[in-house]
């Protein structure tokens, strides 16, 4: 029997003595003989920790269930008493070194995680060891398995296609960077590892059964090894992996070259990308490890002192408080108020204002760090302990709750049973009970936000002294005459009765709710703030009554009351929206969970730029696991109803105009619609492997957007309408354990994007999605391929179809599909026509779209259905199009009607008055429509007003349509 290094050296606390003991006894009634045979060679001592390592984690207590040899071996052995002295990479080599299939390689390191991580939980739960080991310990693990996992795999991937070289012969490696605490190896005991892939030069594969091109080689090879860690089989998984911080996330190749990769970050590269690759470390290192620290580091740390960082931290801290609400996190140690986030920011914003200068400081791992800061008078002596013990304390507690039950969470546990085993490891002499605890990390937190203050500042409350004599109103408890007349006195212009009510009607109904003794407190403070800003704003009643409806679907929930209380900015942006659109008002009483993006006021009235909406979209998504497709699917409505609510603002207060507004609708459902697909793909991938004659990088498949989508005209409550189309052999099979014929699998993926889409959950459905215009409507297949797509468009389409693909638009897709779809575009919309059947098929068409939908009176007209509206503009659009694409095949190239009148006046088809006539006439009936739907009114007009801008079109239309 090995020399036991270390003991166990606390005994149990009653409860957990009890549940010491049923544990065991549940092992042996599982495992008779086993357990005999351990009571048999075991010391005391050992047999005693192992039953008390079942009683302090159900994580060791399943794992002794799965595989008792294993866990048995480690006490029977003495390992699991010093982690220190193992050598994981010589332990896995003797493991892996006669494997002979990828599923024993995935079995072994299965096993090996499960046998050393027990070790690793008995050791942060029973021996206390100190922190940096135990951090060390499991990035140090984590680092052989990749590797071991690598190795293997490159050797199994060089007979099958020979061994990558570049134009000099020499052989390729495929290089891992780590991320995160991974880099920092600093990682935590059920982290996921987030990766980067790279290779140095391009070339192709020699030696082997048939050549490939390097990347070709290195894309396989990676999928291999995400599998060989990710993938979860009987035996469970080694980690998972989270590709998604590589350049240009899930929708990025898997593996870049240097080169690639360098381009990448010297041009598109953004702030929390920075952030991100300061940790950045190459697993292994190796020859290539000086190549890649010169190229990168120029983006990370620049050569002047920094402080635009601040700007960039500030916003993700905001980022990351808005996650906490909407997911209702509480006692969350690393992401609430003071926790671990707020500390690594902390260090790395100094490390990237002044890393570029003060090389030292360019250390990946936080506690080496921190003393660094010190000697460089960035911080002070105290600040550094303060934030050196609060990390310290949280890091352990984080190990401790998740190995706990191998979870990766980071919020304190609610069940006793957790708490008293919490309390166990920490010591019953510092922390008498769990609210002394909770007591201690209070303090602790508190002590590292105000220092997170003092860096990036923060939003204090301050409110006027008008708010005070409001409050007089809202806290009485008058009769409605005596309220009536004080309202009157303050603001004459109001309403008085209609206020009263409405307040008095607000205060009952919150009386019937559970607000709970901090709510009321903090909604009679907010209460006069609210009246006051109406009032300063000279808004009436209607304001009023949208704030109240507002606050009546938050007033349960205190957080959201206080955002409104603490951020004064936010309550006035509120009220301005409320009072400037009703469409507004019931959009954040739909949806609540938006009123966080009102905190920065500049923010909201400045929409991302048009390309940067998949960025932003991609940075919200990478602190969502990738596995979770329900909290994928919230995450998505999420920003996409606080997109349309900073889109809006923009529109309300007038700084963009209407074709603009449009635009950025239409960027930010085309940005989502590639994240579906690509999360749709992922999980088709996952569940049933990849078409087998797929280039490595490309889906096969493409999403086309019709009508105002394709059109670029998308409205604040447009439907997508939308056509699924891959490029894949039809006798092509999937390469994955549950093989699926090509179009089986395409057909699963597009039930997938609509499930996505179409689910209605908490934050609602994502978009509406109208998939009538494929080839045979809803008779037909969901997903064609392109080539069938393209053979009914040319034999089968009637013309109304043809008009539809006017607008189409390919908005998801490779290169080479969307190229594909746009040469069979070109080719129909180019086909000769019979003008006259032509004028017939499209006014008959528009003429029965007008008895149906046509809401105009005798005082009223419809603005898009009217004649001369709005539809008659697009249908006039489309005809020009087929009549004259044949001879003009440059007609084809624009979807959107405003470029396509310029297109036809440029050819003389048209003149440049009737261009005008059309696009002046059709951009205010848009406006007119669009400002209606803000107001959630119907899209009518006084017949005088609409006849004024009906009227040109209608003799344009007449003109080309009709004569």
């Amino acid at each position: 029997m090995a020399e036991l290094n270390r003991q166990v050296s606390k005994a149990l606390l009653p409860e957990l003595m009890t549940q010491k003991d049923k544990c065991w006894q549940q092992f042996c009634e599982q495992y008779p003989n086993l357990s005999q045979d351990f009571i048999r060679d075991a010391s005391t001592v050992q047999l005693s920790d192992f039953q008390s390592a079942l009683a302090m984690s159900d994580f060791i207590y399943r794992s002794a269930l799965q595989a008792p040899e294993i866990v048995i071996n480690l006490f029977l052995s003495g390992t699991i008493y010093d982690v220190e002295a193992l050598d994981y990479k010589s332990l896995l080599a003797s493991q892996t070194s006669n494997c002979d299939t990828e599923e024993s390689l995935h079995r072994i390191l299965r096993l090996f995680r499960l046998q050393h991580m027990v070790a690793l939980a008995f050791a942060d739960l029973l021996l206390d060891i100190p922190l940096q080991t135990s951090l060390q310990r499991l990035s140090s693990l984590a680092d052989e398995l990749i590797l071991a996992a690598l190795d293997w795999l490159s050797k199994f991937c060089y007979q099958k296609w020979g061994k990558p070289t570049n134009n000099l012969g020499k052989v390729q490696p495929l290089l891992v960077y780590g991320m995160g605490k991974l880099g920092g190896k600093e990682l935590n005991f059920s982290s996921d590892i987030d990766l980067i892939f790279v290779y140095p030069d391009a070339g192709e594969t020699q030696g082997g059964r048939r050549t490939l091109d390097n990347h070709t080689f290195f894309t396989r090879l990676a999928q291999k090894l995400i599998s060989a860690l990710h993938q979860k089989t009987e035996d469970g998984f080694v980690y998972r992996v989270d590709m998604r911080l590589r350049p240009f996330g899930d929708s990025g190749p898997l593996v870049l070259s240097f080169n690639a990769m360098e381009d990448y970050y010297q041009e598109q590269g953004r702030d929390w990308e920075r952030y991100a690759m300061l940790k950045a470390r190459l697993i292994g290192e190796g020859e290539y490890h000086k190549v890649l620290s010169s190229m990168l580091r120029p983006f990370v740390f620049r050569r002047y002192i920094d402080f635009s960082v601040i700007d960039s931290l500030r916003r993700m801290k905001m980022m990351i408080s808005q996650e906490v609400r909407r997911k209702g996190l509480v006692n969350n140690i690393k992401l609430g108020a003071g926790g671990i986030r707020e500390i690594e920011f902390i260090v790395q914003v100094f490390q990237l204002i002044r890393g570029g200068r003060e090389k030292p400081l360019q250390e990946r791992n936080l506690l080496t760090v921190l003393p660094l800061l010190v000697e460089h008078q960035t911080i002070d002596e105290t600040t550094k302990n303060v934030l050196v013990n609060a990390y310290c304390f949280l890091r352990r507690l984080e190990n401790i709750i998740q190995a706990l039950d191998d979870q990766q969470t980071q919020t304190l546990p609610e069940k006793p049973l957790d708490q008293i085993r919490i309390l166990q490891v920490l010591g019953c002499d510092q922390y008498s009970s769990w609210q002394a605890l909770l007591s201690h990390l209070d303090d602790l937190m508190t002590s590292v936000h105000q220092e997170f203050i003092l860096l990036i500042g923060e939003e204090t409350p301050h409110h006027e002294s008008e708010d005070i004599s409001w409050a007089a109103l809202w806290d009485s408890n008058w009769e409605q005459a005596d309220g009536e007349e004080w309202i009157a006195t303050e603001k004459p212009s109001w309403d008085a009765s209609t206020i009263w009510q409405l307040l008095n009607n607000f205060k009952q109904e919150v009386s019937k709710k559970s607000v709970g003794a901090r709510g009321r407190q903090v909604l009679d403070k907010l209460m006069p703030l609210v009246i006051n800003h109406i009032a300063k704003l000279n808004a009436d009643h209607i304001c009023l009554e949208r704030v109240l409806w507002i606050l009546s679907k938050v007033v349960t929930r205190t957080a959201y009351i206080e955002l409104l209380y603490e951020n004064e900015g936010a309550l006035k942006h509120l009220v301005k929206l409320c009072n400037a659109s009703r469409w507004l008002a019931e959009h954040i009483a739909k949806y609540p969970i938006i009123l966080d993006e009102l905190i920065d006021p500049q923010l909201l009235n400045n929409p991302p730029a048009l390309d940067a909406y998949k960025n932003e979209l991609r940075q919200q998504l990478l602190r969502v696991p990738e596995d979770d497709l329900e909290a994928q699917m919230e995450s998505l409505r999420q920003f996409k109803q606080a997109q349309q609510l900073r889109i809006a603002a923009a529109d309300i207060v007038g700084v963009m105009p209407i074709a603009k507004v449009s635009d950025h609708l239409t960027a930010l459902a085309e940005a989502i619609t590639n994240e579906v697909v690509a999360i749709a793909w992922m999980q088709m991938v996952e569940r049933y492997g990849r078409p087998k004659s797929l280039a490595p990088d490309d889906t096969g498949f493409a999403v086309i957007g019709y009508g105002k989508l394709g059109g670029i005209e998308l409205s604040y409550s447009s439907d997508l309408d939308l056509v699924f189309v891959h490029q894949c052999d039809l006798n092509d099979v999937t390469d994955g354990v549950k093989e699926v014929s090509a179009s089986q699998f395409y057909l699963k993926l597009a039930q997938r994007i609509m499930h996505i889409f179409n689910i209605n959950m908490t934050s609602g459905i994502l978009y509406e999605l109208d998939m009538r215009l494929r080839p045979s409507g809803n008779s037909g297949v969901l997903v064609v391929s392109l080539d069938t797509f393209g053979q009914y468009q040319l034999n089968e389409a009637w013309t109304w179809e043809h008009q539809a693909l006017v607008r189409a638009r390919a908005i998801y897709g490779s290169a080479g599909i969307k190229g594909a779809f746009e040469t069979i575009r070109q080719q129909v919309l180019s086909l000769p026509r019979n003008v006259s059947k032509l004028k017939n098929d499209v006014v008959e068409m528009r003429q029965k779209m007008r008895d149906h939908l046509d809401k105009s009176t005798e005082q009223s007209c419809d603005i898009k259905q009217g004649n001369g509206g709005m539809v008659d503009v697009e249908f006039l659009a489309q005809f020009m199009v087929l009549a004259h694409c044949h001879q003009y095949p440059q007609l084809s190239v624009y979807s959107d009607n405003r470029r396509i009148f310029s297109q036809l006046t440029t050819l003389n088809v048209i003149s440049k008055q009737e261009r005008d006539q059309l696009i002046e006439s059709y951009s205010q009936l848009r406006d007119l429509a669009h400002k209606a739907s803000l107001q959630n009114q119907d899209n009518s007009l006084p017949l005088e007003q609409f006849d004024q801008l009906a009227q040109p079109v209608v003799s344009v239309v007449k003109k080309y349509m009709f004569d």
